[in-house]
Order: C-alpha cells, then sequence, then structure tokens
C-alpha cells in the first residue's frame, strides 16, 4: 500500500471525473449548490470504501463469471443504507439530490473501481482506494459546485454574495454545466502534461 500514490492518482494523475471521465450523469446534474455537491460527494465516498473493502473481502469466493452481479448486489446494499440515513438526518439534501442516490448502484466510477481495482487487491489497498478515489470526486463536485452557483446564481450554500442583477445565469443551466467541466478538464490535462512537455523539451 502506498497511500500517498493512491491519493495522487485519486485526487489528481487518475481523478474519477477529470482524467476517466466516469460519473458525468450525477455531475452535470446536481452540481448547481455547494450542499447538493457535498451531499452527494461525501454519499459517494462512503459507498465506494465500503463496497471496496467488501469486494475485496470476498474477491476468492466469487466465481468470476458472476463478479458484475455481486458488485452490484454489494453496491445495492451500502446505497440503500445511504439513501435511508440521508432520508432520516438530512430530508432536505435528500430530496434535492431525489434519484441520483439510488443511481449511485450503477454509477460508473463505483463499479469501475470494482472492476479495476477492489477485485484484484488486498482489503488495505482498496480502502484507501475508496477514500482517495471518492476525495476526488468530491472536490470536482465542490469546484463545480463553487463556481456554477457562486457565479451562476450570485449565492453560496443559499447566502447571497453578488447582486442578483450580475449572476450568469446560463452556468446553472445544463449547458453551463458542460461548459464549467470542459474548462476544469481542459486545465487538468493541460496540467498533466506540462511535466512531460517540459521533460521532452530538456532533452
Amino acid at each position: 500500500m502506498n497511500f500517498k500514490k493512491q491519493f495522487k492518482e485519486g485526487l489528481i494523475t487518475n481523478n474519477p471525473v477529470l482524467v476517466q471521465v466516469l460519473g458525468m450523469c450525477s455531475t452535470m446534474a446536481i452540481t448547481t449548490s455547494i450542499m447538493n455537491g457535498l451531499g452527494m460527494g461525501v454519499s459517494v465516498l462512503i459507498i465506494l470504501t465500503a463496497s471496496n473493502v467488501v469486494i475485496s473481502a470476498i474477491r476468492k469466493v466469487v466465481p468470476d463469471k458472476i463478479r458484475i452481479a455481486m458488485f452490484i448486489v454489494v453496491i445495492a446494499g451500502f446505497v440503500t443504507c445511504v439513501d435511508l440515513l440521508l432520508q432520516a438526518f438530512v430530508p432536505a439534501i435528500a430530496e434535492s439530490l431525489g434519484v441520483f442516490i439510488p443511481l449511485i448502484v450503477v454509477n460508473c466510477i463505483i463499479l469501475g473501481r470494482a472492476e479495476s481495482f477492489s477485485y484484484k487487491n488486498g482489503i488495505g489497498a482498496s480502502f484507501l482506494d475508496g477514500i482517495c478515489q471518492g476525495i476526488g470526486y468530491t472536490v470536482v463536485l465542490l469546484a463545480m459546485c463553487f463556481i456554477r452557483e457562486l457565479l451562476g446564481a450570485g449565492t453560496l450554500a443559499g447566502f447571497r454574495i453578488i447582486p442578483e442583477q450580475f449572476p450568469i445565469g446560463v452556468l446553472t443551466l445544463p449547458v453551463g454545466g458542460f461548459l464549467v467541466l470542459g474548462c476544469l478538464i481542459a486545465a487538468m490535462q493541460w496540467a498533466l502534461a506540462r511535466p512531460k512537455k517540459n521533460k521532452e523539451e530538456s532533452k
């Protein structure tokens, strides 16, 4: 296990949204407010980490042919738990996120990490992978929420920051989500390409 390497991969070099381009549906739909982004990010982090650990623990006793069905059953169990907890303790966020919490069952990030990492690695490494990938996903959601809510609606966490006549309302629309996400992906690709470019130029 290499926490530093896994953390860097989850946050930067193998970020689930900006590099792997996974989980686009929820990323585009719920990033209009900080509270939505935080609720979805934490939910995915918990479900991803718990699913990784369980899948890693039972991977040697599950036949390879039914592994995908097993992934979905395990993930669905944790999604149900998180959904019920949200409804019980933070009903406003549960209502705001709506169908996107149940849809975590088929979220490409969670299924992708189950297939590519936790089904092939030990419990400790899978736990770290879930935490790091979940943090990477949450950071991107919060960045998008910050930009879209502040510049699009002029608020942050519901508090008015920019006078009502100045916000760029288009950022709160679906097209605004595509624009913000596109800019963030472009910035990440540029940042990842710089070391390689500098290395080639120094030769």
